[in-house]
């Protein structure tokens, strides 16, 4: 079986489109950097759980529409 680059865990960039929002936005909002948001949105690095919810609440989604089914 041939392994995948890697597992896409959060739906970040996605709801972002939807919403019409930008990273930089995203990042102004839970008071990160940038760059930490942009890795969120490549699935290079995953946010806390608590950073989760809080993207949930500014995005005004439920915190499982930020993920991907397994």
């Amino acid at each position: 079986m041939k392994r995948n680059s890697k597992k896409k865990y959060n739906r970040i960039k996605v709801v972002l489109a939807e919403k019409e929002k930008s990273s930089k936005w995203l990042s102004e909002k839970v008071n990160k950097d940038k760059s930490t948001v942009s890795r969120w949105c490549t699935n290079d690095m995953q946010p806390s759980i608590e950073t989760l919810f809080l993207i949930a609440i500014v995005l005004e989604v439920s915190p499982k529409d930020l993920l991907n089914d397994i």
